[in-house]
């Protein structure tokens, strides 16, 4: 008997797409004979993408969902959707299919040979603007940078067999950053390449102002790089006094009186900054601990429908 695949399609504002992923994903799966549920969840639209959800899987035992109190994040959706399948393995995709739903086949291919982790892997970002480009590029370069992974070309669309799946939901971080996650926890990994596609209907959610929140939050929240960075700041700041106090020592020693109020307070003002800017990171991470240290719920689930979820 073939395994089980539960599909996670984490949904923001998708009125427009909802039906036809399920459709296209559910046609899919069905031509390839492989046992599934999809597992939609809506992370607090404000739209119908709930009643369409809900319509759907009233007509299709197949098709479950959950239902967001608030908008939790995309990381939070794709945590619940973990938490609450039923699959032997696990695929994560987004609703508007950019990601291709007929590459899950491969996944599936690779996962049956005895691969735990099936990472899609993007050959190309698809139409983005040059603006959106640029600002993911940047995102996902820090974002290499901080957590040690390749993150660049990586994606949230995966296929996880269910024991890398129950090692992810036995983490305890309030601030999941699942594809960082996902690559952290090991396991024998396949990749299968893809490239973007347009979106179905509507637009991003991901704005510049989004990924800037989501790369500082995923940032702090899987690496301690940010607090190194203070500490290299302070470094640089003592050299650049020693250089400066031998400077002076040398010319007052020679007879010259050190030069310059503008440097003392260029300097002071540098300094400053700096400490500022490294209080600032120590700050955030202290309102982290605190966040973390109030227990609050990694989501909270308002409805659902179909099977039960949870």
């Amino acid at each position: 008997m073939r395994k089980k695949l539960s599909v996670i399609i984490p949904a923001y504002n998708e009125e427009a797409v909802a039906e036809p992923a399920a459709a296209s994903i559910g046609g899919i799966l069905k031509r390839a004979d492989i046992p599934y549920e999809l597992l939609f969840v809506d992370d607090g639209s404000e739209d119908s993408t709930w009643e369409k959800i809900s319509r759907l899987s009233s007509e299709d035992p197949a098709i479950r969902g959950i239902r967001f109190s608030r908008n939790f994040g995309k990381d939070a959706a794709i945590m619940a959707g973990l938490t609450a399948a039923h699959g032997d393995g696990c695929v994560v995709i987004d609703c508007d299919l950019q990601h291709p739903p007929e590459k899950i086949i491969e996944m599936y291919h690779l996962w049956e040979q005895g691969y735990d982790i099936v990472a899609g892997r993007k050959s190309s970002r698809g139409t983005e603007g040059k603006l959106h480009t640029l600002a993911a590029k940047t995102f996902y370069s820090a974002i290499s940078t901080a957590v040690g992974f390749d993150m660049e070309n990586t994606s949230d669309f995966k296929l996880l067999d269910r024991k890398a799946v129950d090692v992810l939901i036995r983490m305890r971080e309030k601030h999941a950053f699942f594809r960082a996650l996902s690559a952290w926890i090991g396991f024998r990994t396949a990749y299968v390449d893809f490239d973007v596609r347009e979106r179905m209907a509507g637009t991003s959610k991901w704005s510049v102002r989004a990924l800037t929140r989501y790369a500082i939050n995923s940032i702090s929240s899987f690496s301690t790089v940010p607090m190194q960075f203070a500490t290299v700041l302070g470094t640089l700041m003592l050299l650049v006094s020693i250089i400066l106090g031998v400077t002076a020592l040398v010319q007052a020693c020679s007879g010259h009186a050190p030069e310059g109020y503008t440097l003392v307070i260029f300097v002071q003002l540098l300094s400053s900054s700096l400490i500022l800017i490294s209080l600032g990171i120590i700050g955030y991470y202290i309102a982290k601990i605190h966040e973390a240290s109030m227990d609050r719920p990694r989501f909270i689930i308002a409805d659902t429908c179909g099977d039960s979820p949870l």
